[in-house]
């Protein structure tokens, strides 16, 4: 069965008057038989605006509503009839934005436990970490160690603790990681990179100090 086409109402551009009852200026208006005619008179006086924007709002609306036209007004530009939104029946309205803002509340009590969630896999994740770069490097600090995994694992920061390999403790990336810490808080390097020498050369530069650390980081302390 072919669908059936909605009811369209029009937001004329130009001032119209109710060819029946003769109320104008019109704000919307129904065409019948190329005849403007006002709301009331098409029998669409009951029914309340409910502008586009929201897709869920419009799509319950629509659903809950008995009778419901489509609104549209010319665009001179592109030359065609768009959307300006829908009139349903207002207690179909209420029902949907109801609706919506149970949604929108259950929404945002996921959000909340889903935040919790991934708070407490971070405090995990951020004490293994630092237990792992203790086991590499045995003479760190302490606070350094915690520094360090703070640092690295921070969620949607793009650092090695949040590689595929940090998150898996690899090796290789958790030694990154702490020589990353040691290149900038104790060698010369942010400070060769602020007077312009270019970024490996400042790099080879400060390379036998980052090693130096790192090799006393790795004695295990008497």
């Amino acid at each position: 069965m072919r669908p059936v086409d909605p009811l369209v109402v029009v937001e004329p551009l130009k001032r119209r008057h109710c060819a029946e009852c003769r109320r104008g200026p019109l704000e919307r208006l129904v065409l019948e038989f190329n005849a403007p005619r006002c709301l009331d008179c098409a029998d669409l006086g009951h029914l309340v605006f409910l502008p586009r924007g929201n897709a869920a709002l419009t799509r319950r609306a629509r659903e809950a509503s008995s009778l419901w036209a489509v609104v549209v007004r010319h665009n001179r530009q592109r030359t065609r009839y768009e959307r300006q939104g829908l009139l349903v029946e207002e207690t179909a309205l209420a029902g949907a934005e109801a609706a919506c803002l149970a949604d929108a509340e259950a929404r945002a009590r996921r959000r909340e436990r889903d935040a919790a969630r991934r708070a407490a896999e971070d405090v995990r994740f951020t004490a293994r970490l630092t237990a792992e770069i203790l086991r590499l490097f045995p003479s760190c600090p302490l606070d350094r160690a915690l520094d360090v995994a703070a640092h690295t694992s921070v969620r949607g920061s793009g650092r090695v603790g949040r590689t595929a390999a940090g998150r898996a403790l690899d090796e290789g990336a958790v030694t990154a990681a702490v020589r990353a810490s040691v290149r900038h808080l104790d060698t010369e390097y942010d400070a060769l990179l602020m007077r312009g020498v270019p970024r490996h050369e400042a790099r080879r530069r400060v390379a036998p100090a980052i090693e130096a650390t790192l090799t006393a980081w790795r004695t295990t302390p008497p």
